[in-house]
C-alpha cells in the first residue's frame, strides 16, 4: 500500500509514476477530502458515510487494485483549497459544494442559484440534460471530473427572529453559501456574510450571523438546532438546492488504467440512489431534531417561494446572466429544465 502523493501538479508525469507504482506494489490509495463531520459506513452525515462506502465498494470493484481513505472535517486541507488542488492533481478527491469554486470557475455558481432548482426531480434531471453536460464539461475543461451527482435541498435556522418571507430579510446578517444567495438576500434587504458551513455554528454562536442557510444535512450535522429558534424548510421545498458532488482530480483519473476509470464511474453512479435516498431523509429528521429541541418549525409553500423567485430572477439571475454570452446560455438551459420538470 502507498500514498501516491507523487503525482504533483504533473499530468504528463502522472502515467509514468502510475504504472512505476503498479509494477512495484500491489494497490494504490486514493486520499478522498470533504470538510463534514467524520462517521462510519453507517452513522454519520450521509456525505462522509458515501465517501467510506465509494471506497470500500471501490476496493471490492477493483480486487483490491484500488482503493481509498477518507479524510474529514477539512483534517487533510481546508475547504477552500481543495477545489483547486484537485485541478493541480495534488489532491485525488473530494465531495465538495461546486459552488464554492464560483471564485475560480464563475460558470459554477449556477449551481446554487436561488430558486433555480426547486425539486430532487428537477436536479435529478440535470445529469442527463444539456445544462448537466454543460457544467460536465466546464469542469473537465478545469482539471475536474464528476464522478457522483448529488443535489441537496437547504432550509434556514435562525437564532433571534425567523427567515421565512422576503418580508423577513431586512436587516438580517445572512450566510447564504453562495455568492449568488447572498445576492437574493442583499436584494431583500439583508447584510451577507460568507463562511464556509463548517464555521457556521461558531458565527451564529459569536452573533456574526443571524441566520444561516444551509443543506439539511449540515444543519443536523453542524448542531445548528443547538442556538437556532426558528426553522425554514426541512421539506424538500426550498430556494435552496445545492450540487454537491464527489469530484475527483482528472489529472490524477486519466494516468489510471481504463479498466480502473470505469470503476470509479461506475461506483460512483451506484452512490447516487444512497445519496438522493439519505438527502431527503434528512430533509425530515431535521424537523424531528429541531423540534424536539422546541425549535420554531415553518414551511416555504408556493407564494413564499414564488416571492423570492422574483428577488432572484432581478438580482442573483440577472447579474449571473450578465457576466458573459456563457452564462446567460447556462441560465436559459436551466430555466429551460426547470420549466420542463415543474
Amino acid at each position: 500500500m502507498i500514498t501516491r502523493r507523487a503525482f504533483g501538479a504533473s499530468a504528463l508525469a502522472a502515467p509514468a509514476i502510475l504504472a512505476l507504482s503498479r509494477g512495484a506494489f500491489a494497490a494504490q490509495r486514493l486520499k478522498i477530502s470533504h470538510q463534514f463531520p467524520g462517521g462510519s459506513m453507517t452513522e454519520g452525515d450521509f456525505r462522509d458515510r458515501l465517501c467510506r462506502q465509494f471506497a470500500v465498494a471501490l476496493e471490492k470493484r477493483t480486487n483490491g487494485a484500488l482503493g481509498a481513505d477518507v479524510y474529514p472535517d477539512s483534517s487533510l486541507m481546508k475547504v477552500n483549497a481543495q477545489f483547486s488542488s484537485m485541478r493541480k492533481g495534488a489532491l485525488d478527491m473530494s465531495f465538495y459544494p461546486l459552488a464554492y469554486a464560483g471564485g475560480e470557475v464563475p460558470e459554477l455558481n449556477i449551481t446554487l442559484m436561488p430558486c433555480l432548482v426547486s425539486s430532487y426531480t428537477q436536479g435529478q434531471a440535470w445529469k442527463k440534460a444539456a445544462i448537466g453536460r454543460e457544467i460536465a464539461a466546464i469542469c473537465e475543461q478545469k482539471g475536474i471530473v464528476i464522478v457522483t451527482w448529488i443535489w441537496q435541498a437547504g432550509g434556514c435556522a435562525s437564532r433571534g427572529k425567523r427567515l421565512l418571507t422576503v418580508e423577513d430579510a431586512p436587516g438580517m446578517k445572512v450566510r447564504g453559501g453562495s455568492r449568488e444567495m447572498d445576492l437574493m438576500f442583499k436584494e431583500a434587504g439583508s447584510a451577507v456574510v460568507s463562511l464556509p458551513s463548517n464555521e457556521a455554528y461558531a458565527a451564529m454562536q459569536t452573533g456574526s450571523v443571524d441566520a444561516v442557510v444551509t443543506s439539511s444535512t449540515s444543519l443536523i450535522s453542524f448542531r445548528m438546532e443547538e442556538l437556532a429558534k426558528h426553522l425554514a424548510g426541512g421539506g424538500g421545498r426550498s430556494y435552496w438546492f445545492m450540487f454537491e458532488p464527489l469530484l475527483m482530480s482528472k489529472a490524477v483519473f486519466d494516468a489510471l488504467p481504463k479498466d480502473q476509470r470505469d470503476a470509479i464511474m461506475d461506483v460512483g453512479a451506484e452512490m447516487e440512489k444512497f445519496g438522493y435516498d439519505a438527502a431527503m431523509a434528512d430533509d425530515k429528521t431535521v424537523v424531528d431534531v429541531y423540534g424536539k429541541k422546541g425549535v420554531e418549525i415553518h414551511s416555504f409553500n408556493d407564494e413564499i417561494l414564488g416571492k423570492w423567485r422574483d428577488y432572484a430572477r432581478k438580482s442573483a439571475w440577472k447579474d449571473y446572466s450578465d457576466k458573459s454570452e456563457n452564462a446567460a446560455r447556462l441560465m436559459k438551459l436551466a430555466i429551460e429544465l426547470a420549466e420542463k420538470t415543474a
